[in-house]
């Protein structure tokens, strides 16, 4: 089944397979807010595609991206160094596993260290 729908600018047509749900400028901001106490979180340090700087990333989060941008700021703070939030997953500069698995049990998450 397939529809057609008037874009924002109103001046064309744009053809959808599969049909139109109504709100296709809010798909990537559905709310995944899981309570932390139902995620399981993976903690590793990795070098890997990073020419030799290490990086503690963080993945399995089920959460929005204001959720994860606010928690972000606050690990960035407590370990003291810079990081980025990609898809679903953290990345802080530096090898800081050991303070992420102790700051993320603390605020209730399911944490796991991965890797060496």
């Amino acid at each position: 089944m397939s529809s057609q729908r008037k874009s924002k600018s109103g001046d064309r047509f744009v053809y959808q397979e599969f049909g139109y749900d109504g709100e296709t400028e809010d798909r990537d901001s559905v709310d995944l807010d899981v309570p932390p106490n139902q995620q399981n979180l993976k903690v590793e340090v990795s070098r890997k595609g990073r020419k030799g700087k290490t990086v503690t990333v963080v993945q399995g989060f089920q959460q929005s991206q204001d959720t994860l941008s606010a928690l972000l700021k606050e690990l960035k703070t407590h370990c003291g160094a810079g990081g980025t939030l990609k898809e679903q997953t953290l990345e802080i500069q530096g090898d800081h596993g050991q303070k992420m698995v102790t700051f993320l049990s603390q605020k209730g998450y399911k944490v796991k260290r991965s890797g060496g």
